[in-house]
């Protein structure tokens, strides 16, 4: 029996949830990149090689 007034109450708090801003988006202007951001740097030279130790 207590199961339909259950359901019901999940079913209306999920609708609440979204009705609040039906929108849909956060509005405003997209983030900006700093002036000096260049993006990522890459780097095109190969990995350094780490000479092998000296067995004794």
């Amino acid at each position: 029996m207590i199961r339909v007034p259950m359901i019901a109450l999940l079913l209306l708090a999920g609708l609440a949830g979204c009705a609040d801003n039906p929108s849909g988006h956060h509005g405003g202007l997209p983030p900006q990149d700093p002036a000096d951001y260049h993006g990522v740097p890459t780097d095109t030279r190969p990995p350094s090689m780490v000479p092998a130790p000296v067995a004794r």
